[in-house]
């Protein structure tokens, strides 16, 4: 997890679930903080603190247009077949379900990913050649 940058880590296997979780979980953090009374430590006074810039980043966001695909895995995400080929899809290309979007190379395997619903391509969140993780946006369709 240190040497690829990850922080989550979920596999699930018909008899088998494996998560891996890196870091401080901030849902218990705020569990923990509301714990104690607000009075008692400078720590608790300051906790709404730090989770107001958070909500009104939240709220100054503008709610993202469309279906969101994300990536089932973690690796190396390519929007085309090979350096000199076109993009699997661009924005405003129609695809239907099965229609392959992209390539994630995960430990040298090129996987390629499929539409699972039919629409229009309205953007592509990720770049060409970076990595991603389970869950990150790859594209937004609609």
């Amino acid at each position: 997890m240190n040497e690829h940058g990850l922080t989550h880590f979920d596999l699930t296997k018909k008899d088998f679930h494996l998560k891996l979780k890196k870091g401080a979980d901030l849902d218990d953090l705020r569990g923990l903080l509301s714990a104690f009374p607000s009075a008692q430590t400078p720590a608790a006074i300051s906790a709404p603190a730090v989770a107001s810039p958070a909500a009104a980043a939240a709220v100054a966001t503008p709610v993202a247009e469309g279906a969101e695909i994300t990536s089932p895995m973690v690796g190396t995400f390519y929007v085309k077949p090979a350096p000199d080929a076109p993009n699997f899809v661009n924005v405003g290309s129609s695809v239907s379900v099965g229609q392959t979007l992209c390539i994630i190379e995960a430990m040298k395997v090129m996987n390629e990913i499929k539409a699972e619903r039919s629409g229009t391509i309205i953007a592509c969140v990720a770049e060409d050649c970076t990595p991603v993780q389970y869950g990150d946006v790859l594209f937004r369709i609609k």
